[in-house]
């Protein structure tokens, strides 16, 4: 797989009768609708564009947002609650001196994240005002924990109150800047307290969290907001459908999130098979530095664009949108040192990495309210096909083969044939 034709616009129609390989395409078998395609705009990536002039900001931002020729129409963000292990330092909305607590959150304050990150969403909104956002916390304030640190530990029992008005505020405070958030996680890999921020939750404390604190206070604030269980790695799905599986937990839930660093995407289908009610998303995967071009588009356009939304995810996610050139800033204690951006900036200076890429080939055609069709998996032709909403068929197609692919694509009663350059990754309007 080559860089030489990135997201260009190409005439494949070939007029051969002869083909290596037929996609039927069925419009009338329908699946899940789609939400969005994006990216998490962490702490440092909101650093790094707040610290570009104006007009280059303005310029990637429209790039990045906008659904014009050139620009990649991203339509899915996620945002630590909070700091993440991408930012220079943890942080709370509630940090407090040693010995204190504050059960009634009369010192919440969004002050850090007025810096950077809410001038910039702020800046995107006038873009695209109606992105989904998704809040992922990676860890409560420090006082609610058991061990009294950003790393690891686990929330106390008697703060689950206090942390499920936490998320309220969190809401209503970002609501009050003019941003919505569409859905939040409980907690950024409830199974991974190594992080710094961090946090273990497992799954009985997550049920019982979300069903007699989270739940019932979003239902007595009007919180319309979506609780999205897990956040973590496909090797767990008893992890949510062990919460799924209370009728009264469930009630609360809108579905479960998962990351792909441990297990088979195909997991995503046990959870849909084992509550079909609940959504599916797709929040988190990294790029790692200095990032193998071909691999990395190969890998995640075969396990995340194509499997995660085979599997019914609802979006696909990539990591951080953007770092410098040095992978900075992050934690210490944990904070990832080998996390491509899709973005490396340094000043105004932009190169786009391969999670851009990654992204662009589903978000630019893939738009909100697109639904997923049926189309046949073929061994080395991967693909994924989605109606949009102005009635047209889009169809993502990996060519795993050494060699150029002929196809054959068929639609009701219509053909067309199309030849697949070896190693590519083609979106097809049709």
């Amino acid at each position: 797989m080559d860089k030489q034709n990135l997201l260009k616009k190409r005439d494949l129609s070939v007029e051969i009768k002869e083909a290596d390989a037929t996609i039927t395409i069925d419009s009338s078998q329908t699946y899940q609708e789609i939400d969005g395609f994006g990216y998490t705009l962490t702490g440092g990536s909101a650093l790094h564009l707040n610290n570009m002039t104006d007009s280059s900001r303005a310029d990637l931002l429209q790039e990045l947002f906008g659904t014009g020729e050139d620009e990649i129409g991203v339509s899915y963000l996620r945002l630590s609650i909070g700091a993440s292990d991408l930012d220079e330092a943890p942080f709370s909305y509630n940090d407090l001196p040693e010995g204190e607590t504050d059960e009634q959150l009369e010192q919440f304050s969004l002050a850090n994240d007025t810096l950077n990150l809410i001038p910039v969403l702020k800046e995107i909104l006038e873009i695209t005002p109606e992105i989904k956002i998704l809040g992922s916390p990676w860890s409560p304030p420090v006082w609610m924990k058991d061990n009294g640190d950003t790393r690891g530990g686990s929330l106390k029992e008697e703060y689950y109150p206090a942390y499920a008005k936490y998320f309220v505020k969190y809401i209503e405070a970002m609501a009050a800047e003019g941003i919505t958030i569409n859905a939040i996680t409980i907690q950024n890999e409830p199974l991974h307290p190594g992080n710094n921020p961090s946090l273990l939750m497992k799954a009985e404390a997550q049920k019982e969290f979300i069903k007699n604190h989270l739940g019932p206070i979003f239902e007595e604030n009007n919180i319309k907001t979506k609780i999205i269980l897990y956040d973590h790695n496909a090797d767990r799905p008893d992890y949510p459908i062990s919460i799924l599986d209370d009728p009264e937990a469930a009630k609360y839930i809108d579905g479960s999130a998962f990351h792909l660093y441990g297990g088979e995407i195909e997991a995503l289908s046990k959870v849909h098979e084992a509550h079909p009610d609940k959504n599916l998303y797709f929040t988190e995967q990294w790029v790692g530095a200095p990032g193998d071009f071909a691999q990395e588009m190969d890998w995640h356009t075969e396990n995340l664009i194509i499997g995660a939304t085979r599997n019914w995810s609802r979006n696909v996610l990539e990591w951080n949108l953007a770092a410098d050139e040095n992978q900075k800033p992050h934690t210490d204690r944990g904070g990832c040192d080998r996390c491509l951006g899709a973005l490396t900036i340094s000043g105004d200076s932009v190169t786009r990495e391969p999670a851009y890429y990654i992204i662009a080939q589903a978000s630019k055609f893939v738009r909100p309210g697109s639904i997923r069709i049926s189309s046949n998996e073929i061994e080395e032709l991967p693909n994924v096909a989605f109606k949009t909403p102005e009635g047209k068929i889009v169809l993502i197609v990996q060519n795993k083969a050494e060699k150029e692919k002929i196809l054959e694509l068929k639609i009701g009663n219509e053909s067309k044939t199309v030849k697949l350059p070896a190693e590519a990754v083609v979106t097809l309007k049709l």
